[in-house]
């Protein structure tokens, strides 16, 4: 009682000089008691409740610190203007849009920051079908942000506590059409699990013993406190590795608070690398269709490995701008059967349409039960780029110069332009991203050694800079 008390203070205090959380397609983030105050919470969850209608709404938390404080503004905040609230506890994002869909709800909120460190948090927005909302449906959503008024109900609703919803989320997984569960049983796989103390600490060890694997958990506690820094990116996961070695697993399994991306950690504890769990996924899931439907989606900025794997089992792949819900829409678009982005979202429409981490987990570790030999070993047998990402300051240079200079050059040669600018060449590729909040432009190059992505982006970025 004494510390929430004592949170409640601090909201209250930094309330008195409220700041604007960062507000994106993927909902809202902020500083909790900065940019995160219970007056933006209530504003942004008031909005949502108009935009929606004031109907059923489904909502749940990654389990990070205060989280469980934050959904109880939410919740009441939602109960107080009219809405029915089915409130699925601490569970990853993924689970709460796969509720929005199957209970039939009118839209969801997951209270969550994602990859962000401790003092973060926030809120991601799903719309009535389980996914985000895109460009069109967030402009809509923020008008109400500006007009929403508080609703005074006749009668306030019941709350439905909804905790056990993650079993039938499991059981749609393991029904996946691709995922053969007698196989990875037999395999009895060992696996290090590092859920950083949030919303799959409970759900995904539970997926892996009913996969019949070994499991011995890293962070697994479902306290919230983060016992690394959050994002999984290799220079994060020293502990995680040593672990793998140490217990002579398998593999290793981690994901990100929210529990949307998934990475691996090979049986040397070395990086299984991101962009190849998306390809490994890809690869599995296509492989159980017949030719004209081995469609998939990736976005602009995913490694050409995904190409080579497509095509090497005669699929077609789309591509999309950067953005999950921008690759769902092309899914949509071309009945895709399996998509994803390079950060280690898998996305399978058999379950639903969202990244989802146990979706990833099951299929790959198919994948692996039908390969048979270790995560290193199958590693290489996927496609080998390498990928090189840099900054580069415009100051006086225009960037839609740049843009024409490139096109002019590369006249010829494969582009696409829904995302920056996109250049083909045989076995490399580059894409230039004007950043909408600095005055830099992102470039990312790829091709088969580092060596030749280092050439090609040094060559480009001398001719530019003397426009």
């Amino acid at each position: 009682m004494r510390i929430c008390n004592m949170v409640c203070t601090f909201f209250i205090h930094r309330d008195l000089n409220m700041k604007e959380p960062i507000i994106s397609i993927s909902g809202i983030r902020g500083i909790l008691g900065e940019s995160l105050t219970s007056a933006n919470i209530i504003k942004f969850t008031r909005a949502f409740a108009s935009y929606t209608g004031h109907r059923r709404i489904v909502i749940g938390r990654d389990g990070r610190l205060y989280g469980d404080i934050i959904g109880k503004i939410v919740e009441s905040t939602l109960l107080l203007s009219g809405c029915e609230v089915i409130n699925l506890g601490m569970v990853p994002t993924p689970t709460i849009a796969l509720a929005v869909e199957t209970l039939k709800a009118n839209g969801g909120i997951s209270i969550t920051a994602s990859h962000n460190p401790q003092i973060w948090n926030g809120m991601k927005f799903i719309n009535s079908k389980g996914i985000f909302l895109d460009a069109r449906e967030n402009k809509d959503f923020l008008k109400h942000v500006k007009k929403a008024k508080g609703k005074n109900p006749k009668h306030v609703k019941q709350i439905e506590y909804y905790p056990g919803f993650g079993d039938y989320h499991i059981n749609r997984v393991l029904n996946i059409s691709s995922v053969r569960t007698g196989k990875i049983r037999k395999r009895n796989f060992r696996v290090v699990v590092d859920c950083v103390n949030a919303s799959g600490s409970l759900i995904i060890p539970k997926l892996l013993e009913k996969l019949g694997c070994d499991v011995i958990e890293v962070d697994c506690d479902g306290t919230g406190v983060f016992g690394r820094q959050p994002e999984p990116v290799p220079q994060n996961l020293k502990r995680t590795s040593i672990a793998v070695k140490k217990y002579k697993a398998d593999l290793g399994i981690v994901v990100d608070p929210d529990a949307d991306r998934l990475v691996l950690i090979t049986e040397k504890g070395e990086p299984f690398i991101e962009e190849n769990t998306v390809v490994s996924a890809i690869r599995r899931v296509l492989k159980n269709f017949p030719k004209n439907k081995r469609i998939a989606v990736v976005n602009l900025s995913t490694t050409r490995a995904a190409d080579d794997a497509v095509n090497q089992l005669g699929g077609k792949l789309y591509k999309s701008p950067v953005g999950e819900i921008n690759v769902i829409r092309k899914m949509k678009r071309f009945n895709a059967v399996a998509g994803g982005e390079g950060s280690g979202g898998v996305i399978v429409p058999e379950v639903h349409y969202g990244r989802d981490s146990l979706v990833g987990i099951a299929v790959i570790l198919s994948e692996l039960a039908d390969f048979g030999g270790s995560v290193s070993r199958y590693k290489k047998t996927l496609p080998e780029y390498q990928i090189l990402k840099t900054k580069f300051e415009l100051k006086s240079v225009n960037p839609e110069k740049i843009f024409r200079y490139i096109k002019k050059k590369y006249k010829g040669f494969p582009m696409n332009e829904e995302d920056g600018l996109r250049v083909d060449f045989e076995t490399s590729w580059m894409n230039f991203r004007k950043s909408n909040t600095e005055p830099i432009m992102r470039i990312i190059t790829e091709a088969k050694t580092m060596a030749d992505a280092k050439s090609l982006q040094k060559k480009i970025l001398k001719e530019i800079q003397s426009l």
